[in-house]
């Protein structure tokens, strides 16, 4: 099972990288609901959230628990939302929206196109960000 999240996973299509471990990689969503909007997804090919085994399930949490940290921190909003759709891509993923307004998670509204610039520019700054926790946190 191939899919969009497998190529960048492989280096085959690039991406807006935010964090990534042996078993997760963060990105930016290209169709954002808002600024700073990131896709947790697992290395391994699994298409169903709920199949990914419990030890890998709860890393994949944590994980994103991080990266929405780094986040909250460079996009200054009060929350970030979460949802897990799996209708777009079959590979499990993580929605980790910033939320200013609960229609910030409104799937159904236009999504944002944003420049190369900004989004390496917001890629770079949540990708600092997520360092300096991670850093601090081993101190």
């Amino acid at each position: 099972m191939s899919t969009i999240f497998s190529k960048i996973i492989s280096g085959e299509i690039p991406a807006y990288k935010v964090a990534e471990s042996n078993d997760f990689l963060a990105f930016l969503d290209i169709a954002p609901l808002t600024r700073g909007h990131v896709l947790v997804i697992p290395k391994k090919e699994t298409d169903y959230i709920f199949d990914i085994d419990d030890e890998e399930y709860q890393s994949m949490w944590i994980f994103a628990k991080i990266v929405s940290q780094g986040i909250k921190k460079v996009m200054s909003c009060p929350k970030v939302g979460v949802a897990v759709v799996g209708l777009e891509v079959a590979h499990a993923h993580i929605h980790l929206i910033p939320l200013n307004t609960v229609s910030d998670m409104n799937f159904e509204k236009p999504k944002l196109s944003l420049s190369a610039i900004e989004m390496d520019k917001i890629a770079t700054e949540i990708r600092n960000a997520i360092l300096v926790i991670t850093t601090s946190a081993k101190m």
